[in-house]
């Protein structure tokens, strides 16, 4: 009986430390606790850009990995552009924005 009870030990200790492993996040995949503060930074930044009087004709797309906002699309000029990286930096929880904007 102790032989099975330190096998089912052993295959529970390994069940769930592949569980716990499976919901952490690697360099390309995010855990579920990431995905949803990339979410809710994603919902700030995109409020923040269109709240900006300056941004409001911009056709602005943005996405956010780990933090990480990245910022494509279309604006009318050089300065709206840095207006947009300016209000994405400005937001909590951003780590860094990468700008892919394109002037038209």
């Amino acid at each position: 009986m102790n032989t099975i009870s330190k096998y089912l030990s052993a295959v529970l200790l390994a069940v769930s430390l592949v569980s716990a492993v499976g919901c952490s996040s690697t360099a390309k995949q995010e855990g579920t606790g990431e995905y949803v503060d990339d979410s809710v930074i994603t919902s700030k930044v995109k409020a923040a850009v269109f709240n900006d009087p300056a941004l409001k004709s911009a056709e602005i797309n943005l996405e956010t990995f780990k933090g990480v906002v990245q910022l494509s699309g279309f604006v009318s000029s050089q300065s709206a552009a840095n207006k947009a990286v300016e209000v994405a930096r400005g937001v909590g929880g951003v780590k860094s924005v990468k700008n892919d904007m394109r002037i038209k």
